[in-house]
């Protein structure tokens, strides 16, 4: 989906690099690539998010952006619970394959925690979908702030950029806080029968542009 550019305020002041470091990837289907990671001094939230700097983001006329949020189960376990771990693989390459920076966020959980999260898929599996989980735990839907994310870009060079989602609100806070997102980019579906209830929910309750093939499950 395409957007035309905003801007905004700008976002909190004060955030630098601290270290930038050379890494290969394998990823568990072979897939190998090279990234910049980079760490940083200063980030509001206080948290240790890092940039991976995949290809040459200077290449193109944007370089392309993805905000991944943490996910333990699904990125390092391979959980089919969530679409998670492939939607990281598929961004790694795209991101690669054009040039530009994907954000890995401490956010486990839209922001509530690992074990918070766990917790919630505890009231999924009576019936409550992810949304209404949270809620029942006296937590908010989703407690994300990308302010720290907006930051890192900045001391990065960036203030204007293609962004790689299907949630409205990343894009949204992103011009709140002052960056410059040319075109929103959508990633992949990877529905399965473990996920496609998780992803209706997603779809419907806060509008993710995700066009899902599977109907929503029972459960």
């Amino acid at each position: 989906m395409d957007a035309a550019p905003s801007t905004g305020p700008a976002p909190a002041s004060g955030a630098s690099v601290r270290t930038r470091v050379t890494i290969p990837l394998r990823f568990a289907d072979g897939y190998e690539v090279t990234t910049d990671v980079v760490t940083f001094h200063g980030l509001a939230d206080g948290k240790e998010h890092v940039a991976l700097v995949l290809g040459d983001p200077a290449a193109a006329p944007a370089p392309l952006v993805r905000l991944h949020s943490e996910c333990l189960t699904g990125d390092v376990f391979g959980s089919a619970r969530c679409d998670c771990g492939p939607q990281l693989r598929e961004a790694v390459e795209r991101i690669a394959a054009t040039g530009g920076v994907l954000l890995y966020l401490r956010q486990e959980g839209r922001g509530i925690g690992l074990y918070n999260k766990l917790d919630a898929y505890a009231l999924q599996d009576a019936g409550l979908d992810t949304y209404e989980a949270n809620t029942a735990l006296g937590l908010p839907e989703d407690g994300r702030d990308y302010t720290a994310a907006a930051q890192m870009l900045t001391a990065l060079g960036i203030g204007e950029l293609d962004l790689l989602t299907n949630n409205p609100d990343k894009a949204g806070q992103l011009r709140d806080l002052g960056m410059a997102v040319r075109f929103v980019r959508p990633t992949g579906v990877f529905a399965t029968e473990s996920n496609v209830r998780y992803l209706h929910a997603k779809a419907e309750h806060t509008h993710h542009t995700i066009a899902l093939p599977l109907p929503a499950l029972a459960g």
